[in-house]
């Protein structure tokens, strides 16, 4: 993710709304009504991410959760008039309750599993932010994934708030939402 499209004193205040009328190739997300737009994803961004949706995919084959991956829009707090002010695009989610699912290429409510994989234009007040929103949703867990160091950030929800292990590049994660999955990170740094 880059910087904010405008400065403080002149940014506009933009709503889900707002986001569907734009009509360009670029992608973006909002954070309490401020556009960014996000970098292209690296080689070994897509590397990871296809390995992680990969293991999902197998492990979810002829169950009701499914695995989706960027660029879906992801409305943590939606409202009908499309008022709502924040939509993420994780890279990779997990989505058990399918009425979430819009025809339109959204998540309207709260995925099961967020992960994000780190590249080198987040910033750590994003990474913060990110981490406050899935936590204020109610996002059971939610991954960042760090390639330069090969670790692996797990925050598992419980009692409200996010339990957090890291796990290194040897390990294998349990899925704590997928109770007998545990995702090799070997294949993913490869």
């Amino acid at each position: 993710m880059s910087d904010p499209l405008f400065s403080e004193a002149e940014k506009p205040h933009y709503t889900y709304a707002d986001y569907l009328a734009w009509e360009t190739d670029k992608r973006y997300e909002l954070m309490d009504g401020t556009a960014y737009m996000m970098a292209s994803p690296s080689v070994i961004h897509q590397q990871i991410s296809g390995e992680l949706s990969r293991q999902f995919s197998n492990f979810l084959l002829g169950k009701p959760c499914e695995v989706f991956s960027a660029p879906l829009d992801v409305r943590l707090f939606p409202r009908k008039d499309h008022t709502d002010d924040t939509v993420v695009q994780p890279d990779l989610l997990v989505v058990c309750d399918k009425t979430k699912l819009s025809g339109g290429g959204s998540c309207d409510g709260v995925p099961d599993l967020m992960i994000e994989i780190i590249s080198p234009s987040n910033t750590v007040q994003e990474l913060l932010k990110k981490f406050n929103y899935y936590l204020d949703a109610g996002v059971r867990e939610y991954w960042v994934v760090n390639p330069d160091t090969q670790t692996v950030q797990v925050h598992v929800l419980e009692n409200g708030h996010f339990v957090s292990t890291i796990y290194k590049k040897d390990s294998a994660i349990p899925v704590s939402i997928l109770p007998g999955l545990g995702i090799d990170l070997k294949s993913i740094w490869g």
